[in-house]
């Protein structure tokens, strides 16, 4: 699987009523972001005493600031969205000290430096989308081709448009590389529904490395059955 890293670092969150909570965070290797100033945090913890396994706390968030939303890895889309999607909302909704600069952030665990990197989120639209739903979307938009990348993983193996490939990382990233290079200028990205969020925050920072000035990702993305 792609979260197969060298470290497993855990955030430990201790409250006034004397609980001790852990978060295990996803992890990156090379972020782009390493330092936020003026921020307020949310917790997405993974909780196997509640139905859903998720278990959210954002208590102490303040509208005007930075949030670093931080997700257990172990979680899968389909138990973390929910939750991202209800901050995205009461953020991008408020009228009240608003501060349309304040950003949202994936709080990450960069292995290459040993310490936290932060990944922007703030811009993203989850869709929830069945697999035919989004082969029918339409192929152009704004005159720009369509490619719509659809990424999930089974077992070791890891499948892009129904093209399976082991989850070697280099593999990984030349198959993307690939499919960017011949298929198309604007990319569209559909993420199964039951990836662990420790692979989707992987294959992000994968592909983001390929947001150039001839290729942009759309901010829209599709979780699919």
């Amino acid at each position: 699987m792609l979260n197969r890293f060298i470290f497993i670092t855990v955030l430990f969150l201790f409250f006034s009523c004397g609980n001790e909570k852990v978060i295990q965070l996803p992890e990156i290797q090379n972020a782009e972001i390493t330092q936020i100033l003026d921020v307020s945090p949310a917790y997405i913890f993974y909780d196997e005493t509640k139905q859903d396994s998720v278990e959210l706390n954002r208590k102490n968030l303040i509208i005007s600031t930075n949030w670093l939303v931080n997700v257990d890895k172990r979680l899968t889309l389909e138990q973390a969205l929910p939750s991202i999607i209800k901050l995205q909302e009461k953020k991008r909704n408020a009228t009240m000290h608003k501060n349309e600069k304040a950003r949202n952030y994936y709080t990450c665990n960069d292995t290459s430096i040993k310490n936290l990197g932060f990944i922007d989120f703030t811009e993203v639209v989850y869709i929830n989308e069945n697999e035919e739903g989004i082969s029918n979307k339409p192929i152009n938009e704004d005159n720009k081709i369509i490619d719509i990348m659809c990424f999930s993983i089974d077992d070791i193996k890891i499948s892009i448009d129904n093209k399976t490939i082991s989850s070697d990382f280099s593999q990984l990233k030349k198959l993307i590389q690939n499919e960017i290079e011949h298929n198309g200028s604007y990319i569209v990205l559909g993420f199964k529904k039951t990836l662990l969020f420790q692979d989707y925050i992987s294959l992000k920072s994968i592909i983001k490395t390929f947001e150039t000035e001839n290729t942009e990702i759309s901010n829209n993305e599709f979780i699919f059955d």
